[in-house]
């Protein structure tokens, strides 16, 4: 409903409509009081949302427009996508992804290298988000709820059936599953957390796939929050824990599943930091920490004393975003940072070399990402991920010599037309601190009005990437400014508690100010156009922008 009118902008046309998302809280658009388009000319609502007329005045009035001049489609912009998260099975013999079935996503498969696509999932309300492999290569693990009750329960079903049926692995009214642990070297069992027995803990139990046994595996003690595995043995062997008294996080330790646990290292409040594997000879763990640092480094630590015995990584800006270990040696690999864009620090010169071959065959501009490997690592299923267009799945296959062949889109329907490139920019705030912050704009060479689009959490982040909302502003005349204003996560211990009791007030707000004040002076907006919109904790900041 419109704020100030209470229209239903449901029913308008979708010019006329100037923002609709309903499961959006704090939108704080009025669009009695703002323009539909404004560039040169002023139109109305009707005209705007005239078909007819639509791609020629377009073409007139904007004449170094980012995106198509046709108004693209909701939902083509915000629709299911047509295929994601693709995933090879260990042994390469299958492949799994998401695709919609009866417009409801589920799960499917296809024997690699043949055309047998099949779903194996029967979801008719919310849909399936994450699907991954069990390590036996044939059964495939997912997660869903009751409804929308949020207690996702760990489901498994033989993707080597075609009349199989799904089996709830954890099947307990009321209660939640998560800590999902497969292991190479198990791969008739897995670890799975389930707060069955008191609903503030969860224990960890061990899974036998083959008749969905389980067994308690390990008792949560109280106040543990995470669990992890030692990979060799797959016993339960970290755990992280939360004192609420001082809000410190301690990470703890054991030698086996039969000994006593012990304290290894301890975050204070506004440190940041967590355990990553065991090392193989079990003398030293990798672990993330902020500790005698401004940003979280990947450290290696003494597993006895906790001692840091050196840093193997770090970025003075931005936190450690990724870390690729080998998976028998447990040595560093790759890490990755991204303070506005992905980047790679290499530790195995083949593995740069991948890289880097990907990157050559990948779409101008496009970030590469892998989205499974085989166990042998001779298959990968990588994604380029792009800012002015859809994610292309492709599959890198380096027995054959390193050749990248196309798997699938994303979303197919949006190659039909063009959008707009997203731009990091950096942006000074009046105390001095430097934003990141990423621009959409709707024309290359004029000011237009703009939508400041500020996001949730706030210990969260914007990103670089193709960006439905953004897209579906620049497509109808608004360039829009995403920012990372003090208190969002990612920048560093500092950078994050900068944000602390600043929610809507003070210097937190100032930054969102300071990054329309910005915009302006580049001539990107017109200063009597601009809107603040947002949901969670960017609804609150809009609502403060009012």
């Amino acid at each position: 409903l419109c704020r100030a009118c209470r229209r239903d902008l449901c029913a308008e046309p979708a010019d006329a409509m100037l923002l609709h998302l309903p499961l959006i809280v704090g939108c704080a658009w009025t669009h009695r009081t703002l323009p539909i388009r404004t560039h040169a000319v002023s139109r109305s609502a009707t005209a705007v949302a005239d078909g007819a007329s639509n791609a020629a005045t377009r073409a007139a009035v904007r004449m170094a427009a980012t995106t198509s001049d046709a108004i693209i489609p909701k939902s083509v912009l915000f629709g299911n996508p047509e295929y994601a998260s693709p995933i090879i099975s260990p042994d390469g013999k299958l492949l799994a992804y998401l695709r919609p079935d009866e417009g409801v996503l589920n799960v499917w498969c296809r024997t690699v290298g043949a055309s047998d696509d099949r779903v194996i999932t029967k979801d008719r309300y919310r849909g399936i988000r994450q699907a991954f492999w069990a390590e036996d290569s044939k059964t495939l693990l997912y997660m869903q709820d009751d409804g929308g009750d949020e207690n996702f329960h760990l489901w498994g079903i033989d993707a080597t059936t075609p009349s199989s049926a799904a089996r709830d692995l954890t099947p307990f009214p009321g209660a939640k599953a998560q800590n999902v642990v497969t292991n190479k070297r198990f791969p008739d069992q897995l670890l799975v957390g389930i707060n069955k027995r008191d609903p503030t803990q969860f224990d960890m139990y061990r899974c036998t796939l083959a008749t969905g046994e389980l067994t308690l595996d390990t008792e949560n003690p109280g106040g543990v929050l995470g669990w992890g595995t030692e990979d060799e043995s797959f016993e339960v062997r970290e755990a992280i824990v939360m004192n609420p008294a001082d809000s410190s996080t301690t990470v703890r330790v054991r030698d086996s599943a039969g000994d006593e646990w012990r304290d290894l290292v301890t975050f204070p409040y506004g440190e940041e930091g967590n355990m990553v594997e065991f090392a193989r000879d079990g003398k030293s763990v990798l672990a993330l920490s902020t500790l005698g640092r401004e940003t979280q480094a990947l450290v290696r630590l003494d597993a006895t004393t906790g001692a840091e015995l050196e840093t193997i990584a770090y970025d003075p800006k931005s936190n450690t975003a990724g870390i690729l270990l080998d998976d028998d040696t447990k040595e560093v690999r790759a890490v990755s940072f991204n303070y506005a864009r992905t980047e790679r620090r290499f530790f195995d010169k083949e593995l740069e070399a991948d890289f880097r071959a990907l990157e050559a065959a990948a779409p101008g501009g496009a970030e590469v990402s892998i989205a499974s490997r085989t166990r042998d690592e001779q298959t990968w299923i990588v994604a380029f991920r792009r800012d002015d267009g859809p994610t292309e799945y492709a599959v890198y296959d380096k027995e054959a010599g390193g050749t990248v062949s196309p798997l699938f889109v994303s979303q197919p329907a949006l190659l039909e037309y063009k959008f707009a490139k997203m731009e990091d920019v950096r942006i000074t705030a009046r105390d001095g601190l430097e934003l990141v912050a990423y621009l959409t704009r709707a024309d290359s060479d004029a000011p237009t009005p703009l939508v400041l689009l500020v996001h949730g959490g706030p210990w969260a982040r914007d990103g670089w990437g193709f960006n439905a909302m953004a897209q579906w502003m620049a497509n109808r005349g608004y360039a829009v400014l995403q920012v990372n204003y003090r208190g969002s996560s990612g920048y560093g211990k500092s950078f994050l508690h900068k944000g602390d009791k600043q929610w809507g007030v003070g210097d937190m707000q100032h930054d969102l100010s300071d990054a329309v004040a910005w915009a302006v002076k580049e001539g990107i907006a017109r200063e009597d156009r601009v809107c603040i919109f947002g949901g969670s904790y960017g609804g609150d900041a809009t609502l403060a922008g009012m």
